[in-house]
């Protein structure tokens, strides 16, 4: 088990900080050759937009061996990435994008297989763990890759960043093709398997645990992005300090995504995931709260706990998954939870830039409501005699 650990935690490290510095230098990239801050918006657009189609892609996961398909997939991005050595000028954007769209579908498409094979290289009882660990280890490289992919495309330019972030997915395949897998046990096995992409939405809402620990993690992480704007506007209109303050905020919420990450596998060994994934959601709220002080130190905890309650939130989703679905399904189930959880922030995001227009605060006091009921909703399912046997 800690071979394999060890493996999954160093492959977040590599994987975390190739596509954190490449995701940013793309749209700088882009800035750059064409001026146009939209077109380099859109950028981010085409590596967040194939999460909706996570369902159709864990079909694949389930229909093929899931480690040669990862190996697969991280071995097609690095055969995509030096493709980059050809934009000149802005007529090869075309290739910037093509190259962020083949990001964001690997991302779902690794994202999920490695979901699926965790559960056949780590104990049941030590997911929580590893999924904490791997999360701290991804949340790190947040903080350290973009620094890094900045000063190296300020040296040398995007083509350099092309060519190292080429080189971290063939490491990686190299690492998952080092695990020692074995046969998952046996989940318990529906009636039957239907091959739809359907099947995955069905089996994530038939299980209650399961689907009230990723709708929690899909409310704090819709709720994040609701925010984002009020963020901005809380710290330069409403505490009137600098923008880049925002930065220090920034790597506060990592701070506490790294600290819960070490922990939550001990919570999660402790209380049933629906639990911890309550407390995150719930943390979250708190933070939402806190942030309308007008207070800088007051703002600075808030996203400490932020960080910290998103965490707890997704990694007890995640490690739900892992261990309430049977391994036919969990490709799909997977995928179709990464959908769920991480689709309406794509909506989130403009809809809080538009509530902003009523203040920074009354967005905040919304997302924890938003929070607070969802938490509400979930203890009263937990409760309930009948969704008990669900």
């Amino acid at each position: 088990m800690r071979r394999n650990a060890v493996l999954f935690v160093t492959i977040s490290v590599l994987s975390g900080f190739g596509s954190s510095a490449m995701s940013l230098v793309a749209g700088i990239w882009i800035l750059d050759l064409t001026g146009s801050p939209s077109r380099a918006a859109l950028a981010g657009l085409c590596v967040y937009a194939p999460t909706l189609a996570g369902p159709w892609i864990g079909a694949l996961i389930d229909r093929v061996p899931r480690r040669p398909l990862v190996i697969a997939a991280n071995l097609t991005l690095a055969a995509a990435l030096p493709t980059l050595l050809a934009v000149r000028g802005p007529d090869q954007i075309w290739l910037i994008f093509a190259v962020a769209t083949a990001y964001g579908v690997s991302y779902v498409l690794i994202d999920a297989g490695e979901n699926a094979l965790l559960p056949a290289a780590v104990p049941a009882d030590r997911l929580g763990d590893v999924n904490g660990w791997r999360s701290s280890a991804q949340e790190g490289m947040k903080l350290v890759a973009p620094l890094a992919g900045a000063g190296l495309y300020a040296w040398q330019g995007g083509h350099l960043v092309a060519l190292v972030s080429a080189a971290v997915p063939v490491v990686v395949a190299a690492l998952y093709a080092a695990l020692r897998l074995t046969a998952p046990p046996a989940g318990p096995a529906p009636a039957d398997h239907p091959r739809g992409v359907r099947t995955g939405l069905t089996a994530l809402l038939g299980r209650r645990m399961l689907r009230t620990c990723v709708l929690l993690a899909a409310a704090a992480i819709a709720m994040s992005g609701f925010t984002t704007a009020a963020g901005f506007a809380i710290v330069t209109d409403e505490l009137g300090l600098p923008s880049t303050f925002l930065g220090v905020l920034v790597s506060a919420q990592g701070g506490g995504s790294i600290v819960a990450g070490a922990v939550v596998g001990r919570l999660i060994a402790r209380q049933e995931p629906l639990a911890v994934a309550a407390a995150g959601t719930a943390l979250f709220a708190a933070s939402c709260l806190v942030r309308c002080l007008p207070w800088w130190p007051a703002v600075l905890a808030a996203s400490v706990a932020a960080g910290a309650g998103l965490v707890l939130a997704l990694v007890a989703a995640v490690t739900a998954v892992q261990t309430q679905t049977p391994d036919a399904l969990l490709g799909r189930v997977a995928a179709t939870a990464n959908t769920v959880m991480f689709g309406p922030i794509t909506l989130a995001i403009p809809l809080g830039a538009a509530a902003v227009g009523w203040g920074a605060r009354p967005p905040l006091v919304l997302a924890a409501m938003a929070c607070l009921g969802a938490c509400a909703l979930a203890y009263r399912a937990a409760t309930s005699p009948i969704a008990a046997r669900a």
